[in-house]
């Protein structure tokens, strides 16, 4: 008998199918290799022996690590859609669509109208290791997860394309005490989002679909999820039983077409052969330590800065608490009046940092209570607001300021502090001891300790294990600086080219400082006196990395990893409070808390509230943008130009007209010229009719029309907002291209960016369902008189026959006219502004960023959460145009960034004023505006803070952002 095996060794796991001669499936495995793929292999295949022996094989590999492995051995490769596909159609008739999602792989692939492949390329946000990933970040198995994701009520908004951002979202969550089962669901739907919008990317998943994969296979809460986001009746929604091994199967019935056959004794001959490679010293770099003595000398050095420790158990009187509830870990301290350290604590908060603080009390009250007196408290981290109000703490204070008070402890000249986290790379510029600048990583963990934590499970250890591996490895894998995603194929490949699992250790531990330095500090001259903590960097191979990339020593105490909570500590003393307020010892015996999830209906925001219950009847509300929801709400009369530049535009949705109506989405730049186009319109006696606010809901009802994963989240709403005109059925739609934007006489010329000129070609080429209305999107320069009018005429007659060129010239200059005076308008509010935050002493911050992002659902209530610290909030174009020769030193040519550049100007010459930058990702104009910014406010002393901000809503980053510019301003 000739039997045929298929193998498909993928990224996390190894499938295998046996099929005999009538293509019955004999056997079939699946299993996770640990990096190990070729030794997983032949486990299984020795597993099978019985069946093999004395048999004729013939053998083919795919899957993304299967390459490899094929080319080394010379056994047949197909590519995994190919295997795929041969599978579909030779079991199934009556496929339209197969999605199918692996470890790190997610497809989709179209089978109507031709074979049509979409795969992730850079991302494996929306696979099985996304889900590892969350599963592990709150906790609990997949298993686990997928269970409790059953019994949801509520669904959060979490970052679909990568898992770094979606930790943004589910750490506050978790901290702010939401259920872990409307969590675990939020993931899988972070999972569907993904697949629809980063893979489909505007091609329709409709039909009979066919779902694969081990994930879609195992987790009955992401199926569920996919047929309900999809619509699919049950008869849709395909899922065969050997769905986990099913690329495995199309692997073994292409085998057929293979002439070659295998022993069994000649198969395993094959996949144990060795290549003995030589290492290529090219592709490795300088050990960690040479000796061991090395290594000792290292260690004595950074054990010179140290906090010394007091026994407790010889301690009477007073004490001080310091607290960091962090992204990933909850860390306590308790020091003397000396500043020595009586007790300390340090471990993963595994989701829920309320039960550890719990915990940690009754002890320390058990244990200690009798002698100790906690005068004072403090806390900092993700879950400052929820510990301070669950526990009574004195005070809460931005985790950037108790870093820099813990690191002066050490060495009063510090000049520059460098904290690297679980998931946050927080690093300040200190002169004149003041913080001069703030940097945070924005988009990318890839330098913190998330990043080798993720390898380390991946390869079956612990962090601690893995990272001491690599101290003394002899050849470290020089695996550059990239993010986890693409260090996935950097690692496998080196392991092929010979590394040990220690020089992968070493080469990772590189890479991380790697990150740290070029993508988020941008440089490695960040001074001379530099004191580094964070967790990660108590790793000894990541120190010394860094030493080595530096070229200089730097500071580690003894307690890098408590930073957080010592400084708080030290805050919480230089109080000099009488009494604490913290829960006592009798209450804590009582203490219960519960969380449930809310949708909030208060105001247009219609947030997700989770609602924190203490005992006492005490509450804790989180994910509220204004504070209506916390019962506390009053008219906030702290100047907003965010808020009213909204206010303002929206009131020309109410506008009349007596013959007929024309839709407009309000999106982009509609957000600039809404006035003059309604003034244009109602001049015509036509009424213009709005699409209806962003909402998430929104951005999904057209996120199937989405070409593009990468754009702008402002552009991808604008699919929205058209789906949102088509269901009022409004029969003309207008939004125009417009290559430039109003000159306003500040830039060398007045471009709009290319998004924001012709996305209505995307708009048009995309969305299917506008062939049945009328499509108008003439292409218009309102800076010329003539050819506007004669394009909007052009463009107009048809639909409207009782206009005539002298009628739109006339409605052009109202427009115009119109559009003049909502200008002056903006800038009279912002000189009011100005006006009130010196008359209440009131720190004014332009918030810089482009019209659209006074769209709520865009800006997410930045704005607000700003205002409520007692900041008065400018826009960029409430400032006033100077027209004189500033210097630029770039091309001064986009309408958008010449305002930004006239603003940072304005800022630098009022000691009241700082600029933050808003900036949606994806924004291409940006990255390049963004250094000159930083450029001219820090060239005359201004901090420079960028704030970026995408589908995502959670706050907790940029509220640590601002709270640590405020502190910085306060310190100077």
């Amino acid at each position: 008998m000739i039997y045929r095996l298929g193998i498909d060794a993928g990224s996390t796991t190894v499938k295998l199918v046996l099929l005999d001669e009538n293509d019955n499936v004999k056997y079939k495995s699946y299993k996770r290799h640990l990096t190990k793929v070729r030794e997983t292999i032949l486990e299984e295949i020795i597993l099978i022996r019985d069946l093999l022996i004395n048999n004729d094989i013939k053998v083919s590999i795919t899957g993304s690590s299967g390459y490899g492995v094929a080319k080394d051995t010379s056994i047949s490769f197909v590519q995994e859609v190919f295997a795929t596909t041969i599978g579909v159609k030779k079991l199934f008739n009556n496929i339209d669509v197969v999605i199918e999602l692996g470890g790190e792989d997610a497809k989709i692939i179209y089978l109507t109208n031709g074979l049509e492949e979409r795969m992730n390329s850079s991302c494996a946000g929306g696979t099985g290791a996304f889900i590892d990933q969350m599963a592990s970040l709150m906790g609990i198995t997949v298993e686990e997860l997928d269970e409790i994701s059953l019994e949801y009520n509520s669904i959060y908004p979490i970052a679909s394309r990568c898992g770094v951002f979606a930790k943004s979202d589910v750490q506050p969550l978790l901290n702010q005490g939401a259920s872990k089962s409307d969590i675990a669901a939020s993931i899988y739907e972070a999972v569907v989002n993904q697949t629809i919008g980063g893979l489909a990317q505007g091609r329709e998943i409709k039909g009979n679909i066919l779902f694969l994969g081990g994930p879609l296979f195992f987790y009955k809460g992401l199926r569920e999820r996919f047929i309900k986001d999809l619509n699919l009746k049950d008869e849709e929604a395909i899922i065969p039983n050997d769905a986990e091994v099913f690329v495995a199967r199309g692997a073994a019935l292409f085998s057929n077409n293979e002439d070659r056959t295998y022993t069994y004794e000649k198969l395993i001959s094959k996949l144990s052969y060795s290549n003995n490679i030589n290492v290529d010293m090219k592709k490795y770099i300088k050990p960690l330590f040479s000796t061991k003595e090395e290594y000792k000398s290292f260690i004595e050095r950074h054990n010179k800065a140290k906090v010394l420790d007091r026994d407790i158990n010889n301690f009477n009187g007073d004490a001080y608490l310091g607290i960091d509830a962090g992204s990933t870990t909850t860390k306590l301290v308790l020091i003397d009046k000396d500043d020595n350290i009586l007790y300390d604590y340090y471990a993963h908060n595994e989701g829920n940092p309320v039960k550890i603080i719990k915990e940690q009390l009754e002890y320390i009250y058990k244990e200690f209570g009798d002698r100790i007196n906690i005068k004072a408290s403090s806390v900092t981290g993700y879950g400052e607001e929820l510990i301070k109000k669950g526990f009574g703490i004195d005070f809460g204070i931005v985790e950037t300021l108790a870093h820099y008070i813990a690191a002066s402890r050490f060495n009063p000249d510090v000049d520059f502090i460098l904290d690297i986290g679980g998931q946050d790379i927080k690093c300040f510029e200190i002169e004149n001891q003041s913080i001069k600048s703030i940097i945070l990583n924005e988009a990318c963990s890839s330098g913190c300790g998330s990043f080798i934590e993720t390898f380390a499970k991946a390869m079956g250890y612990d962090v601690e294990s893995f990272a001491k591996l690599g101290l003394f490895a002899q050849h470290p894998a020089d695996l550059g600086s990239r993010c986890t995603v693409f260090m996935n194929s950097s690692v496998k490949q080196a392991q092929r080219d010979g590394a040990t699992i220690e020089d992968v250790s070493a080469g990772l531990s590189m890479s991380i400082v790697k990150n740290a330095l070029y993508k988020v500090i941008r440089t490695k001259n960040i001074g001379k006196n530099v004191i580094v903590q964070g967790g990660t960097l108590c790793n000894d191979a990541i120190l010394r990395s860094l030493e080595l990339e530096l070229g200089q020593n730097v500071i580690r105490s003894n307690i890098s990893g408590l930073m957080g909570a010592y400084g708080a500590a030290l805050y919480a003393k230089s109080q000099n409070i009488e009494k604490s307020q913290i829960i006592d010892k009798e209450s804590i015996k009582n203490f219960n808390h519960e969380s449930k999830g809310a949708k909030c209906g208060l105001c247009t925001n219609k947030c997700n509230l989770t609602i924190n219950t203490f005992a006492g009847g005490k509450k804790y509300i989180s994910g509220n943008r204004c504070s209506k929801p916390t019962g506390k709400y009053n008219d906030n009369n702290i100047p907003n130009l965010y808020e009213y530049k909204n206010n303002k535009i929206m009131e020309y949705a109410d506008n009349d007209g007596i013959k007929d109506t024309i839709g407009i989405p309000m999106v982009l730049n509609m957000y600039e010229n809404l006035p003059f186009f309604v003034k244009f319109f109602n001049e015509l006696d036509i009424k213009v009719v709005l699409s209806e606010d962003s909402s998430k809901k929104l951005y999904l009802k057209g996120q199937h029309t989405i070409p593009s994963d990468t754009v702008c989240y402002p552009a991808k709403l604008s699919h929205g907002h058209i789906e949102s005109l088509i269901s009022k059925d409004i029969k003309n739609i207008f939004y125009p291209c417009m290559t430039y934007n109003f000159d306003e006489g500040i830039s060398d010329n007045c471009f709009n960016c290319p998004v924001v000129a012709y996305y209505p070609e995307v708009i048009k080429n995309n969305i299917s369902k506008l062939k049945e209305f009328n499509y108008i999107s003439p292409y218009l320069d309102l800076n010329s008189s003539k050819s506007t009018v004669d394009n909007l005429y052009n463009s107009l007659k048809d639909y409207y026959n009782w206009i005539s060129k002298e009628k739109v010239k006339f409605a052009y200059e109202k427009a115009i006219e119109e559009y003049r005076q909502y200008k002056i308008d903006i800038l009279d509010r912002g000189k009011k502004a100005i006006k009130y935050a010196r008359e209440n002493n009131l720190l004014i911050v332009v918030l810089a960023g482009r019209p659209y992002h006074v769209d709520k659902e865009i800006n997410h209530g930045i704005d607000k959460m700003m205002n409520s610290l007692g900041l008065v909030i400018l826009t960029e174009d409430s400032i006033p145009i100077d027209k004189s020769n500033k210097e630029v030193k770039m091309l001064n040519q986009w309408t958008y960034q010449a305002r930004l550049f006239n603003a940072a100007n304005f800022v630098v010459n009022n000691d009241d004023m700082q600029l933050v930058q808003l900036v949606s990702f994806g924004c291409g104009t940006d990255a390049i505006t963004a250094d000159e910014t930083k450029r001219i406010l820090e060239d005359k002393g201004k901090l420079y803070t960028q704030l970026k901000i995408d589908e995502t809503s959670n706050l907790g980053a940029a509220k640590i952002r601002i709270r640590s510019m405020v502190e910085a301003i306060k310190s100077r």
